[in-house]
């Protein structure tokens, strides 16, 4: 095997990395300009000259971004389906969080933004990363960016988010491997050729200032730029703990021909902050939480976080005379993420006078290359119309993981301390242990192929089909041994959906898909020889639902779910260090959701979730057979509203409610459930000036927002008030 190598540096240590394959980036590109070549050998103009001159620069945006969306209403989306298809038939739940719905409700990160979204519930995500449970499933790999995955450790910003877009439920013909309880994609903004200006502020409790920046424009008859940026430096509710973020995104968008677009893009993103592992358990409980919401569990002098990630883009959309479109999108990402924590390794004892902490750090860097190449055709056999989609996907992602594990002045990797003194400056030093900490360089190959069909049956019959095949070949090599372990995966992933139109405006659908998660996991980052052994975990989901267009702004949705996790891993009790693969979860569940006008002057977003999460078989001697699954409610409702009170003035009111969960699924930590209300005041002070006001948890009730395991516990924010001024020039 072919090596390449960069260099890493940890504590003013150099190492070398000297593993990974350049035939696996070679055969990308190769891949990639055969099919941009073709493309322009093959293209020739659909169009006369006259209609040339008649291309505006607003087709620039192939998606619609802006057009499909009205409010808090998307139309349209290719998440579900990978073509440009109308969400009434999708066969899938697909709920939106849109620009404006972001907006009003003034929140910056994906944790916050889904607290609206039925069925979604933020994970503590240990302080450093976003992490989402969907339908059960826990996971902090399913992000996407425009379709092309995202799956670093990393806390995400939404300056430059377009909509959110939140598929639920398995499906691997989509999107690949993982997603056993649906993905999180964000579609960014981008050069369209439309004039933009503004400028956003936003300042507010516990020195919250941030800044960020929209402006593009067309630049002559062919060509459109646009550039976000933004920068941040907040202290929060949690004492301690800070924030230090900034980002650009520059954008440029060509249109080649009339039948040819390109669009090019790079961003450079950075956050700093402290890490924060909330507070312990006490009795089965969140230690005293409605007294230590503020307080920190901890050493915050030697847990913090960072990241760097650089991530370009290029996609070409073109049309062949034939009807033939063509997208291809090459992506290149690089992340480069440190953390390291002091946190609560223990439940405080039944005297109420002592807990452990515990500490560790992880350094890592992965690169990511892909090649999306999506091909789509409209025709028609008789009665029947069909849009063809076939596609191939290939990608090379390699990285190094590197973990030390944290000892006190005691010599040991615990240290008790009084929970009335939760901050901790002992000292505390950090070595590789080489027999349980991971020092490894991976790589991974990956190569699909998918075929999928949309047909439809006079007006009132759409069926889709489809099958996409995925080749997982990953290596891992320990570095403190020297020895390399290795496993390939051919997986199978079939879709299936059914939606029946009696009327235009009403769909009923049902649905089947599977996802797989190959032994490596989500982060892939070190392969042992039992897991090298271990076969893919399933994830089959079975659905049926409704969507129900009210009004052309206002859709109704509803769904009853089925979803099967299988080939989990157990410790093998009789052979250390490897696995028997009868683990099983299931979640039944149903889910309804409202989005837009209500009427001209009322706006809704939200929704309720019934999520039955529940281990299957026994997975160790405390997760056992009934136990609920960790993080997830029983019941959830959500609900934004926003009035328009008079042309100037606007109100939003929010309100979340969800019933109790378990910090994990062990089940011996029960977290409380709460109800929060918030509220958005919103003046348009002219024509380009709009002032508002933001207060989460308006009434201040104290509650337990997520967790990370049995003593790492969040609270929730306290009243909070941010204020923002938007302007556009």
């Amino acid at each position: 095997m072919s090596t390449d190598g960069f260099t890493q540096f940890h504590d003013g240590r150099r190492t070398k990395m000297n593993y990974g394959s350049s035939d696996h980036l070679n055969a990308i590109f190769a891949a990639s300009a055969v099919v941009l070549c073709a493309g322009h050998a093959m293209a020739r103009p659909i169009q006369s000259p006259e209609a040339l001159e008649s291309v505006s620069l607003n087709q620039l945006s192939v998606e619609g971004t802006r057009g499909a969306t009205v409010g808090y209403l998307t139309k349209k989306t290719r998440t579900g389906t990978r073509t440009d298809t109308p969400l009434i038939d999708v066969p899938q739940a697909v709920t939106v969080v849109t620009q404006q719905q972001i907006r009003d409700q003034g929140f910056q990160s994906i944790s916050e933004a889904i607290r609206y979204v039925p069925g979604a519930i933020p994970s503590q995500g240990e302080g450093n990363r976003d992490e989402v449970v969907i339908r059960g499933q826990r996971s902090n790999a399913d992000f996407f960016v425009d379709g092309v995955r995202d799956d670093v450790q990393y806390f995400r910003d939404l300056y430059n988010v377009q909509r959110i877009e939140i598929l639920k439920g398995p499906n691997a013909m989509i999107f690949g491997r993982g997603g056993g309880g649906g993905i999180i994609n964000r579609v960014l903004k981008e050069a369209d050729g439309i004039p933009t200006r503004e400028l956003t502020l936003q300042g507010g409790q516990y020195w919250n200032k941030r800044v960020a920046m929209d402006v593009g424009d067309k630049i002559g008859d062919g060509a459109a730029f646009r550039f976000n940026g933004m920068f941040e430096d907040s202290d929060t509710y949690r004492n301690f703990v800070d924030i230090r973020r900034y980002g650009i995104n520059p954008t440029m968008s060509f249109l080649i021909g009339p039948a040819t677009t390109l669009k090019l893009a790079y961003e450079y993103f950075h956050d700093d902050r402290i890490t924060d592992r909330g507070i312990p358990s006490q009795f089965g409980r969140p230690y005293r939480y409605r007294e230590n919401t503020s307080t920190y569990f901890g050493n915050p002098f030697e847990s913090y976080s960072r990241v760097d990630a650089h991530i370009a883009t290029a996609l070409l959309d073109h049309t062949f005379e034939s009807g033939v479109t063509m997208r291809n999108t090459l992506r290149f990402a690089d992340y480069t993420k440190f953390y390291q924590n002091v946190f609560p390794g223990g439940a405080v004892n039944s005297s109420g006078t002592s807990f452990n902490l515990s500490a560790y750090n992880t350094e890592g860097h992965r690169r990511n290359y892909f090649s999306q190449n999506d091909f789509n055709y409209r025709f028609s056999t008789g009665p029947l119309k069909h849009t063809l989609l076939a596609g191939v996907e290939l990608g090379y992602q390699d990285g190094t993981s590197f973990r030390e594990s944290g000892l006190f002045t005691n010599r040991t990797g615990s240290l008790a301390i009084s929970p009335f003194g939760s901050v901790s400056r002992a000292p505390v030093t950090f070595r590789n242990n080489r027999t349980s900490d991971a020092n490894s360089a991976y790589g991974l190959g990956l190569a699909a192929l998918y075929l999928q069909d949309q047909i439809e049956i006079g007006e009132h019959v759409q069926i889709i089909a489809g099958f996409r095949y995925d080749r997982f070949d990953f290596s891992a090599r320990n570095r403190t041994t020297g020895i390399v372990q290795s496993r390939i995966d051919d997986l199978i992933s079939p879709r299936a959906g059914l939606v029946l139109k009696p009327m235009e405006n009403l769909a009923l659908y049902g649905s089947y898909s599977v996802s797989h998660l190959p032994s490596a996991g989500d982060q892939f980052s070190t392969l042992s020889q039992g897991l090298a052994l271990a076969e893919p975990e399933k994830f089959v989901n079975s659905e049926v639902g409704v969507k129900y267009d009210v009004t052309p702004t206002l859709q109704v949705t509803g769904a009853l779910f089925n979803l099967d996790r299988t080939n989990q891993r157990l410790a093998d009790p009789n052979n250390p260090g490897f696995f028997i693969l009868s683990g099983q979860t299931n979640t039944q569940g149903a889910e309804i959701g409202a989005n837009g006008y209500v009427a001209d002057w009322w706006q809704i977003a939200g929704g309720y979730a019934f999520t039955d999460a529940r281990i299957a078989n026994n997975l160790s001697t405390t997760v056992r057979t009934g136990n609920t699954v960790g993080l997830v409610p029983l019941n959830t409702f959500t609900l934004w509203n926003k009035f328009d009170l008079t042309s100037e003035l606007s109100v939003g009111v929010g309100f979340i409610n969800q019933t109790h969960t378990y910090a994990s699924s062990d089940n011996a930590v029960r977290l409380p459930g709460f109800s929060r209300f918030d509220l958005g005041i919103f003046y348009r002070v002219s024509d380009t000036v709009r002032a508002q006001v933001n207060i989460e948890n308006l009434l201040d009730r104290k509650y337990i927002a997520t967790a990370n395991g049995n003593n790492n516990i969040t609270p929730g924010a306290p009243r909070l008030i941010r204020f923002q001024v938007v302007a556009n020039f």
